[in-house]
C-alpha cells in the first residue's frame, strides 16, 4: 500500500487475546505496521510479546487507555506514518476492516473514521446501548453532526491529526475529544464494521465504570470541552 499505516494496540493484561489479535493483523492486513503498548501488565503479556518477536514498547506502569494510546501516536508521529489506528488487543476487532477505513478516509477526505457497527444496522436495546444513544445526542448537540456508534474503540487517524494526540495531554481516544475535532473542523466520518465478542479475559468496564464513563464523556462534552485548546 502507497501509504503507512500503523496499528496502535494498547494492552494490559491480554495475555490470553494478544496472539490472535497480532497474528490476526498480520494475516488479514500484512501491509499495516503494528506495535503493542503493554501497559503495565501483571501478566505475561509482554513476556509473549517478546518471544514472539512483536514490537513492542512496555510501559512501566498502567496508564491507562488515553496515556497507552498517546504513546503509540509519539511512535507514529516519529516514525513518519501516514495514518494510526486505535485497534483494541481483545480480538474484538477485525483487521480486514483496517485497510478499508484508510481507503474511505482518502476517498472522503475524512480526517478520522471511525469504525462503527450501527452505520447499517439499529443498536441493539440495552443499558449500555443507551449509553451510546446519550453520547451520540450530545455530539449532536455541541457539533451537528450524528456519529452513530461513538464509544467504538476502532477509529483511524490521518497524519494531520497524530501530532495533536501525540503531544496534547488531554487527547485521548475518546467521544468528548472526537467531538472537539469536530468542533475544530476536522471532518469524521464511520464505515460499517462487524466487531467479535471478546474471547477471554474480562473487560475493565463494569457497570459501574460504563455509567461513571458515560457521565463524565457527557459532562466533558457540554461543559468542559468549551475550555479546551482547539485542534489547528
Amino acid at each position: 500500500m502507497e501509504y503507512r499505516v500503523l496499528a496502535i494496540i494498547p494492552a494490559y493484561n491480554e495475555e490470553e487475546n494478544i496472539v490472535s489479535t497480532v497474528e490476526d493483523l498480520r494475516a488479514h492486513a500484512p501491509e499495516v505496521d503494528y506495535v503493542v503498548i503493554n501497559d503495565g501488565s501483571r501478566d505475561r503479556t509482554a513476556a509473549i510479546c517478546r518471544e514472539r518477536g512483536y514490537r513492542l514498547i512496555s510501559l512501566p506502569v498502567n496508564l491507562g487507555l488515553a496515556g497507552g494510546f498517546q504513546t503509540g501516536m509519539k511512535y507514529a508521529m516519529r516514525h513518519g506514518y501516514d495514518f494510526a489506528i486505535q485497534f483494541d488487543a481483545d480480538g474484538q476487532h477485525s483487521a480486514a476492516y483496517v485497510v478499508p477505513m484508510v481507503e474511505h478516509a482518502l476517498a472522503t477526505g475524512s480526517n478520522i473514521v471511525i469504525g462503527s457497527r450501527f452505520c447499517a444496522q439499529k443498536k441493539p436495546v440495552s443499558a449500555r446501548m443507551a449509553g451510546s444513544m446519550l453520547i451520540s445526542a450530545m455530539t449532536r448537540l455541541t457539533t451537528g453532526q450524528r456519529i452513530q456508534d461513538p464509544t467504538s474503540g476502532m477509529r483511524l487517524f490521518d497524519r494531520t491529526m497524530i501530532p495533536h494526540f501525540a503531544s496534547q495531554p488531554d487527547f485521548s481516544p475518546e467521544p468528548d475529544t472526537i467531538a472537539l475535532a469536530l468542533r475544530s473542523g476536522a471532518k469524521v466520518s464511520e464505515i460499517q464494521v462487524e466487531m467479535r465478542d471478546r474471547t477471554a479475559g474480562e473487560s475493565y468496564l463494569s457497570f459501574s465504570r460504563s455509567v461513571a464513563y458515560m457521565l463524565r464523556v457527557c459532562i466533558s462534552m457540554l461543559f468542559v470541552q468549551w475550555f479546551r485548546k482547539k485542534v489547528r
